[in-house]
C-alpha cells in the first residue's frame, strides 16, 4: 500500500463525462507535477467511458480516488461531492481538458503563502494555439455578462500576479473551508456561469481573486459540451440571469437592471437570428421560473455580505460598448 501524506495541501478534482481519453493525457501531466503534496479525486459523471480503476496501477504515485454516479448530476453537484471528500486545506478544480505546465502546482502554492483570504486563477493557454491565451481569469460586466479575461489575445511575458474579477474554474484554486461555508457551486445551475457565480459570492464574503501568470494550463476548451452548443446556449444564459439576481449588491442592482434586463432582449434576438430560437426562449423562461428560490438566496447572500458595494463596483467592467465587443455566447 502506498505510504501518502495524511496532511495533505491540495486536493485536485477532475470532472469526467465521456471524456476518458483526454482524462489520461491530464493524469500524465499531473504526475509530471514538481510539487507532489496532493491528492487527486476523480468524479464520473455517468460516463459511457468511465475511467477504469486500473488508473490505481498506471500511476502508483498519484494518490487517486474514484468516484461513480449512476448519471449526469452536473459540472457543479460533482465538484461539491469531491470537495466535500477533499481532504486537503485548499480545493484545486481541473478540467481533464486542461493540461498543466510542471510547475502549475508549485507556482499556486506561492501564491497562497503570498495573497492569504483569496482564490486564485490560472493562465490558460489554447492547447491548439499556445500562442493566444484561453483566458487570464474571468471578466464581470455590469450587464451581467461575463467571460474569459483576455480571451484570443497573444501570451505575453507576465511575471506579477494580478488581481481579477474571479476564476475560471477549469483550472482554479480555493480555499476549502470558505469553499464549503458559501455552499460550493450552485447545483442549480448543472453547469455554466458556475464558477462566475461561485467568485462572486466569495467576494461579497471579502475574499480576493489573483491571476497567477506562471501557473500555466492549456486548455481545449468545451470538450465534453461543445462551443455554441444548445446546451451551453441554454444553461449560459439561464445561469447568467440567476447571477446577476443573486449577487448584485442593492444599490447596482437598482442601476444596471435596466441594462441587464436590455442584454437578455438583446440576447433572444441574437440566437433567434442564429437559429436557436427554442434554445434561448426556454433559458429565459426558465430563468423566470427560478426567480422565486433565486431571490430567497438572494437574502441570505446580502445578509452575510462583507465587501463593500464600491470594492465590487471597482472590480467589473463597465465599458459601454464591452457585451457587443465581447459578443453574448
Amino acid at each position: 500500500m502506498n505510504n501518502f501524506s495524511s496532511n495533505l495541501f491540495f486536493s485536485i478534482i477532475l470532472i469526467n463525462y465521456n471524456s476518458s481519453a483526454i482524462l489520461y493525457q491530464c493524469l500524465e501531466h499531473l504526475w509530471e507535477q514538481t510539487y507532489k503534496n496532493f491528492e487527486l479525486i476523480i468524479i464520473d459523471n455517468g460516463s459511457k467511458d468511465p475511467p477504469s480503476p486500473s488508473l490505481l496501477e498506471r500511476w502508483p504515485n498519484l494518490q487517486i480516488r474514484i468516484e461513480y454516479l449512476k448519471e449526469n448530476k452536473g459540472f457543479a453537484f460533482a465538484n461539491n461531492y469531491g470537495a466535500r471528500l477533499a481532504k486537503g486545506e485548499w480545493i484545486a478544480t481541473l478540467n481533464p481538458d486542461a493540461f498543466p505546465e510542471p510547475n502549475w502546482l508549485e507556482q499556486l502554492v506561492q501564491a497562497t503563502s503570498q495573497y492569504p483570504n483569496a482564490f486564485f486563477a490560472s493562465r490558460q493557454l489554447q492547447a491548439q494555439f499556445p500562442h493566444l491565451l484561453d483566458g487570464e481569469g474571468d471578466t464581470y460586466h455590469v450587464s451581467g455578462l461575463a467571460w474569459r479575461r483576455n480571451y484570443g489575445a497573444p501570451v505575453m511575458p507576465k511575471n506579477q500576479p494580478e488581481e481579477v474579477f474571479s476564476a475560471c474554474a477549469a483550472a482554479a484554486l480555493y480555499p476549502r473551508k470558505t469553499f464549503l461555508e458559501v455552499g460550493g457551486f450552485d447545483e442549480s445551475y448543472f453547469a455554466y456561469h458556475e464558477d462566475i457565480d461561485l467568485g462572486f459570492r466569495l467576494r461579497l464574503r471579502g475574499l480576493k481573486c489573483y491571476h497567477i501568470p506562471q501557473a500555466v494550463v492549456h486548455h481545449i476548451g468545451s470538450a465534453s459540451t461543445g462551443k455554441s452548443s444548445p446546451f451551453a446556449i441554454y444553461h449560459g444564459h439561464r445561469n447568467l440571469v440567476w447571477t446577476f439576481f443573486k449577487n448584485m449588491p442593492p444599490p447596482l442592482f437598482m442601476i444596471y437592471l435596466p441594462l441587464h434586463l436590455l442584454l437578455n432582449f438583446y440576447s433572444l434576438f441574437y440566437f433567434t437570428k442564429k437559429g436557436h430560437r427554442n434554445t434561448i426562449i426556454k433559458a429565459k423562461k426558465d430563468a423566470l421560473r427560478g426567480l422565486r428560490i433565486i431571490l430567497e438566496k438572494r437574502k441570505i447572500i446580502q445578509r452575510e455580505r462583507i465587501a463593500s458595494t464600491w470594492e465590487i463596483y471597482e472590480l467589473m467592467d463597465k465599458g459601454l460598448f464591452s457585451p457587443i465587443t465581447k459578443k453574448i455566447s
